[in-house]
């Protein structure tokens, strides 16, 4: 099984590249539940099932977000508490996690089941494709606890430093959903319905996973499955650090249910085409944000053990490899856009629309490389409220404005072309990061 890392000492770039490649393996297997499944039913179902998946996620995302961001702030603590070697704050923060858990998942999927049919028809989704789009995100929200309960685990479990044991867990998952896929879509004919099941199920086993991983191998962490009586003080302090940025997820991904309607509008083969190019340029992420979690875990563990000097030196390389990786991969990408598509479908108006979609993107995901390492920079220094500040500013100050100026005043298909904006707003944004009081007194310190 794999240790955990102490990333106040040793060489910053090997310790950042043994953090984060579990974690891009982690995400590869991520994107494989939705890729397969859009894979898979592109195969055996049709064009609109595609659709019905890909403007279904918007709505799962919208409710995931404020705990994803709650697990987020859990991480930092995580770390903080991991690099001062404080054990006893250390046990609250994880105990007080788990019964959040509890707290927030099973409600969120209640109201999230009953709320999808509503949603969907504030999204503009074509009545052709609205019953799949409703089984689909129906189904998929009857696994958020699983969902919840293993990203949570995990981000307990990256800010302690071991990144590696949550990708064995998803090799498991992942395997899982494959078969399943299979035996649902491909050999029961149960559609996009059988699609989210076998993506719940698959979740499930993930948080199950997860669950005798921490209580076998860090039993000294206080970690409990049933909800307990949280310490006031660890409950407070993950809310303070997770609620901001767990609100910035939310709205970010309200903000994305306005954008999706705008490519519902152009219709079911361009929101086909725009979920393949959602699954290709999700490749891209997969390097910046893991990249980004090594930036936040390494940051909160040397800001909690007191190295300055140290934090100004990873900032700078974890920033310059993983733009430089970044920009590799969005090369590649660019240049296969149009045989990576014709795995998803064979619909040739979903092609067009697909490649069109990725070559409008591609160009500019470093500049978004470079925004997720510094708002994750700044997350680990305890400095939430700056990260939300330029996330929600790329969102709705320019990413929506310039996407349904694209839709009412010029080609609707070049909708894609307010994300490509919005990433270079939020870079130049996040770089003022370097000239707060906050930046200049690690400087000072340093």
């Amino acid at each position: 099984m794999h240790q955990k890392l102490d990333m106040t000492q040793g060489p910053i770039l090997r310790l950042v590249f043994l953090f984060a490649l579990p974690i891009i393996g982690s995400n590869i297997l991520q994107q494989l539940y939705t890729a397969v499944d859009t894979l898979i039913i592109g195969n055996f179902c049709g064009t609109l099932s595609i659709a019905a998946v890909g403007t279904s996620s918007q709505p799962v995302e919208a409710f995931l977000g404020v705990f994803m961001g709650i697990g987020a702030g859990v991480t930092v603590l995580v770390s903080l508490y991991t690099g001062s070697r404080d054990g006893k704050n250390l046990k609250n923060v994880v105990t007080a996690s788990g019964t959040f858990t509890w707290i927030v998942s099973v409600p969120t999927a209640v109201i999230g089941f009953l709320l999808t049919p509503a949603l969907f028809r504030l999204m503009q989704v074509p009545e052709s494709a609205f019953p799949l789009a409703v089984i689909y995100a129906r189904i998929v929200f009857l696994g958020l606890p699983g969902n919840m309960g293993y990203n949570m685990n995990s981000g307990i479990l990256r800010g302690l430093g071991d990144s590696g044991s949550t990708f064995l867990f998803l090799i498991v998952s992942s395997a899982a959903n494959v078969i399943l896929d299979l035996l649902f879509v491909a050999g029961f004919s149960l559609d996009v319905g059988g699609a989210a099941a076998a993506t719940s199920i698959s979740m499930y086993l993930a948080w199950l996973a997860s669950v005798i991983y921490i209580r076998r191998k860090y039993p000294d962490i206080g970690f409990r499955v049933l909800p307990s009586q949280p310490d006031g003080r660890a409950m407070r302090a993950i809310l303070s650090y997770g609620l901001p940025l767990g609100l910035n997820n939310s709205l970010y991904s309200v903000g994305h249910i306005a954008l999706q309607a705008a490519v519902n509008l152009q219709g079911a083969d361009f929101m086909a085409g725009a979920s393949v190019a959602g699954k290709v340029s999700g490749l891209v992420g997969i390097t910046l944000t893991s990249f980004a979690s090594a930036m936040a875990t390494f940051t909160g563990q040397n800001y909690g053990a007191k190295n300055y000097a140290r934090i100004v030196r990873g900032a700078r390389q974890i920033l310059l490899v993983s733009t430089a990786f970044t920009i590799a991969v969005s090369a590649v990408l660019f240049v296969l856009a149009a045989p990576l598509t014709r795995l998803f479908t064979d619909d040739p108006q979903a092609l067009r629309w697909a490649v069109l979609c990725l070559h409008i993107q591609l160009p500019f995901h470093w500049c978004y490389g470079v925004l997720n390492g510094i708002i994750n920079l700044a997350n680990g220094l305890g400095r939430v409220r700056f990260s939300t500040f330029v996330s929600l500013f790329m969102l709705w100050a320019v990413r929506i404005p310039v996407s349904w100026a694209i839709v009412l005043f010029g080609d609707g298909h070049y909708v894609n072309a307010g994300i490509s904006i919005s990433f270079v707003a939020g870079m130049l944004v996040s770089l003022l990061f370097f000239k707060t009081a906050a930046w200049k007194k690690i400087r000072a310190t340093a």
